[in-house]
């Protein structure tokens, strides 16, 4: 392209020149006639549109059918999408248009675009007239602009050497905003300006992380490369410092009593914050009360103020292997709001009056007051439920068996039941891995979740059902789509071959046959690779302000309304069931559909953090078991090599496709395998294989195999 890219006004006029043309059918025009659509009289600007159609033509935006008329060389010249970065130095737009394909910029024509940067492109035939091709006129918005990395220093200036693959640019830090790091330390760096010319970006040293591979340094490195701040500002402390802790007789004369029902939590033995209490009680007509009580962090946290936006901002609490960062201060988290034992305490609650059937006769939705007389580990309370004694047992067995006929009724509606097995790492007192566990769920667990199930659901059924036709109350649902056929069709081809039949006639076949296969996985060493495989070929479940109907689970509604102490959309599920419940009228669905997917963006980025932990640790756990044999699973196929995991420990290496020796293996996507072109030997998902460990890059959390062949 010319240099309209450095001058701002032609770049406009180039803009609008273009939007005339497609916006009169790409009709061949002057550039008078073009002037006279833009309202534009004076000649200097008219010689201006003169001078960018003769420019661009050369630079192929334009064609000049006939003397002195043009028309663009294709519409839709322009297109605006994400960058995706190849490890080559190019690139690909991913179209905000679905209808469109992605279209492949070459590194010189990226100018100075980063992986996920959203950008305006122009778009031409390539020189080979093969494929559309594309050019970055525009950055819209950055994706990220802070890295973690290592500091060069060298005698006049340093550089920064970002983690992050899809970051092809190392950072050039001037010494004077080093602000302290020394060579070779892992740092967090922010990119501050990338002069016109420049190959390298110009940043500044934010923080200082610690030292490369030691525990503390790489935890929060990973936080800091998914965008999560390592510690609370000061005003959003202080906020939370100054919030009165002592419950006013004002406050409590709004509530409903719930101090003299019995009341406990149940979570696991070494849980901080207790987002949720549940009370029970036996009613004079043989029903059952059972009260899903939630801490009120809406009451605490005020719209607009730091803490509210520091809350919002982060959107959740993250979970790494080693720690929890908080979504709200620990003063909030752990003190004010947790449902600590033996402490009155603000809630809001879902009341159900329920049968022996588990059936809902009577709900209850509003502010309360609680008092916890128990806090129990969820182990306690599974000892209680096997040997049928114990404090609170009778109450603990009967809430088991409601529990047990929601369940049931869930998976006859066509829930789908996911269960894989979950490692955690035994740490020593420095956070080294020294062993590993598996995490079993069982009926204690299961009770409480179905509960709070229970109310999650029933408060989005109040609100859909509240607004009937017209009257729609704009309302924060968690949806979850159907799969789409194709990857429910490729899941069940692979399941075939391990003998497992999944039909896929309806939803609520597909639901079942689901269920049969995970029923009959369950402890196989295959569990892990087919329940995995059968989460992907499912959409992703999302906050939205659209009531579609939870998949995953066969609730036509449903919403998270239990856990505001660690969710940004329960808190706003809270402020507006308390708002519609007080009489309001149905809010602005822009406005909180925008607040949907920042909550889901950084559920994801969480997800993506506590995944980076668990490989890190994973990493350090086979760091001292170099050359050692284990048994594992092929776990995923890549065109590159194939991944495995480890039975007996869960960690998951490569072995890549050059590594082995005795053929040469290309990928058969379609079966999830990869075949030897000589002798037609397979490797296939689900696979057994006896790996050796090769090699462990702990910066990169990489794990090398060998694969060993008898």
């Amino acid at each position: 392209m010319s240099d309209h890219q450095g001058n701002p006004v032609k770049k406009v006029l180039l803009e609008l020149i273009s939007n005339v043309f497609e916006s009169s059918g790409n009709k061949p025009l002057n550039y008078r006639q073009v002037a006279a659509k833009l309202n534009i009289v004076d000649p200097a600007s008219k010689a201006t549109i003169l001078e960018i159609l003769e420019d661009e033509t050369i630079n192929g935006i334009f064609l000049e059918t006939s003397k002195g008329k043009y028309q663009l060389h294709e519409v839709k010249a322009f297109l605006t999408g994400k960058i995706a970065m190849a490890n080559d130095g190019s690139a690909f737009l991913i179209p905000d248009d679905e209808f469109e394909n992605d279209i492949y910029i070459a590194p010189r024509k990226l100018r100075t675009a980063l992986h996920g940067d959203l950008v305006k492109l122009h778009v031409y035939e390539s020189s080979k007239g093969k494929r559309k091709e594309g050019e970055v006129v525009e950055i819209l918005e950055r994706a990220k602009m802070e890295f973690t990395g290592i500091v060069k220093i060298s005698q006049h200036f340093a550089f920064f050497i970002p983690d992050d693959r899809k970051m092809l640019h190392d950072i050039f830090i001037p010494l004077e905003d080093l602000n302290g790091a020394r060579n070779g330390m892992k740092a967090l760096a922010r990119i501050v300006d990338w002069p016109s010319g420049a190959k390298n970006p110009v940043g500044i040293i934010k923080s200082i992380l610690g030292k490369q591979g030691e525990n503390n340094t790489e935890m929060n490195a990973i936080l800091a490369e998914y965008g999560f701040p390592l510690s609370f500002p000061p005003e959003v402390e202080n906020e939370a410092q100054a919030i009165p802790v002592e419950i006013t007789q004002e406050e409590l004369a709004k509530r409903r009593d719930f101090r003299k029902i019995l009341t406990f939590t149940i979570d696991p033995f070494d849980a901080k914050d207790f987002d949720d209490a549940i009370s029970f009680q036996k009613l004079a007509n043989g029903n059952y009360e059972v009260g899903v009580h939630i801490a009120d962090v809406s009451h605490y946290l005020i719209p607009d103020t730091a803490l509210d936006k520091e809350a919002y901002d982060r959107g959740t609490s993250v979970y790494l292997v080693d720690r929890v960062i908080p979504m709200l201060p620990e003063n909030l988290s752990n003190g004010l709001c947790s449902l600590r034992p033996k402490e009155e305490k603000l809630c809001f609650s879902a009341v159900f009056e329920m049968d022996e059937q588990a059936n809902v006769i009577e709900q209850w939705f509003g502010k309360t007051v609680i008092f916890s007389d128990r806090r129990f580990a969820y182990e306690e309370v599974q000892e209680i439920l096997e040997n049928k004694k114990g404090e609170f047992a009778e109450e603990l067995l009967k809430l088991n068996e409601l529990a047990y006929q929601l369940r049931d009724r869930k998976f006859k509606h066509g829930a789908i039941s996911f269960e894989s097995t979950e490692v955690k790492f035994k740490l020593d007192e420095s956070g080294k891995p020294i062993g590993v566990y598996v995490k079993e769920r069982k009926d204690a667990h299961k009770l409480i979740e179905d509960f709070m199930l229970l109310a999650n659901r029933k408060v989005a059924e109040f609100i859909a059902k509240k607004g009937k036709g017209k009257h729609k109350y704009t309302f924060v649902y968690r949806a979850h789509d159907s799969p789409k056929p194709e990857s429910l069709k490729n899941f069940a081809e692979f399941a075939s071959k391990f003998g497992h039949k999944i039909s896929t006639k309806s939803d609520r076949d597909t639901a079942r046959s689901l269920n049969k296969l995970m029923a009959d996985v369950e402890g196989t060493k295959e569990q892990n690779v087919l329940t995995s495989l059968a989460i992907r070929s499912m959409a992703k479940a999302i906050y939205t302000t659209k009531s579609s109907s939870h998949y995953g689970l066969a609730f036509d509604f449903y919403t998270h309304f239990t856990s505001p102490i660690r969710r940004y959309p329960d808190v706003m599920v809270h402020r507006l069931l308390e708002y519609y419940l007080n009489g309001g009228e149905s809010v602005n669905a822009d406005h909180y559909e925008k607040m949907c997917q920042h909550a889901s963006q950084m559920e994801k980025k969480a997800a993506d953090a506590e995944r980076a932990s668990i490989k890190y640790k994973q990493a350090e756990f086979l760091q001292d078991n170099i050359g050692q044999i284990y048994a594992g699973i092929i776990s995923g196929v890549t065109e590159w090599g194939m991944y495995v995991e480890i039975e007996e420990n869960k960690c998951e290496g490569m072995i890549r496709l050059r590594d082995i020796s005795d053929d040469f293996y290309t990928l058969d996507e379609k079966n999830y395998c990869i075949i030897g072109q000589r002798k037609k030997r397979k490797y296939q998902l689900g696979d057994e294989v006896k790996i050796k460990v090769k090699r462990v890059d702990l910066a990169k959390r990489q794990i090398d195999f060998n694969l060993v062949i008898d």
